[in-house]
């Protein structure tokens, strides 16, 4: 029985927190990204919609791995903004999320444990209303292959609940599918132990 490990937690569409301290107002953005390019849209985004604000400090969390991630202090205190924030993603077992707690200075310096209390609680109010989701992570694959071996190819499709994306049936047929990123090195070997020299596999990108 193949381990699932190809799994994990996101938010769906953007959700908001607010804190306030001495004067200072804290609003959290959540909000799901799958890259860097989006978390700039986002951030320039959030910039022209508060160009009052002092402060723009952030974390996010990208991949199924969880391995790409960053914070950002954005002028407060070293460690006192976007560490917090990057510990509620922890804290939530979140990836492809972005927060950006936007701060809004009220005249009261808070000292270094007064805003690690404010990022961290406007951040968890972010969280806690957002829709929380499974995001489950798929391969894309090309077979190529003859006539001959369709059956034994439909049959494995079929048998590792495979999706068929696109086919063509010429000279050679091709057919574009994606399988669970789990179920990715079992369905290559099952293709492969077919032992036919005219079935040719490309793997792409994981989405």
């Amino acid at each position: 029985m193949e381990v699932l490990s190809d799994t994990f937690l996101s938010v769906h569409g953007e959700s908001q927190g607010i804190y306030r301290e001495k004067a200072s107002k804290f609003l959290a953005f959540a909000i799901p990204v799958i890259n860097e390019a989006e978390v700039k849209q986002t951030l320039d985004r959030l910039r022209k919609e508060h160009h009052g604000a002092n402060h723009f400090c952030y974390a996010y969390r990208l991949g199924f791995d969880k391995t790409h991630y960053r914070m950002n202090d954005d002028g407060e205190p070293s460690g006192s903004a976007g560490k917090p924030i990057y510990g509620q993603l922890l804290s939530f077992d979140l990836s492809d999320v972005l927060v950006v707690v936007v701060r809004y200075f009220g005249g009261t310096k808070l000292g270094i444990p007064g805003l690690i209390n404010a990022y961290r609680t406007a951040t968890r109010e972010s969280l806690s209303k957002a829709r929380i989701i499974e995001k489950t992570v798929t391969v894309r694959i090309q077979v190529s292959f003859n006539y001959p071996v369709m059956n034994d190819i439909m049959r494995i499709m079929k048998e590792k609940d495979c999706q068929i994306l696109k086919q063509t049936y010429d000279e050679q047929c091709k057919i574009d599918f994606s399988v669970r990123k789990s179920k990715e090195k079992n369905t290559l070997e099952k293709i492969h132990n077919l032992n036919n020299p005219h079935i040719f596999i490309q793997v792409h990108d994981m989405d």
